[in-house]
């Protein structure tokens, strides 16, 4: 497992963009947390779908669209998205787009 008191430029080394895909590393993963990488190709997208806990994303780099319960929100690098157990959500990847994934009880 990846230390993660690192900083967020040593994320960007795990970044793997698979040729129109979407590429996931779990970094940590316990009762309390769970930390998943996700990189997708420029046009892939995750589709709709919810999850049983609290959560909210990092982007790390790129450029796409993130709709949460009906609103899109655009996904550049910094920016930090929360959201609600339950909500409803997919992703769209304009440019090759790579996140932190935070789940949380």
């Amino acid at each position: 497992m990846l230390n993660m008191e690192n900083n967020w430029e040593s994320f960007k080394k795990l970044v793997n963009y698979k040729n129109g895909g979407i590429f996931s590393k779990v970094l940590k993963k316990n009762y309390n947390i769970n930390i998943t990488l996700f990189c997708l190709s420029a046009k892939a997208e995750i589709s709709e779908h919810t999850t049983t806990k609290n959560g909210f994303i990092y982007i790390i780099e790129g450029n796409g669209i993130f709709n949460l319960a009906g609103k899109n929100i655009k996904m550049l690098p910094g920016i930090i998205i929360y959201m609600n157990k339950n909500t409803v959500h997919y992703i769209k990847a304009q440019n090759n787009t790579s996140f932190l994934l935070f789940l949380y009880n």
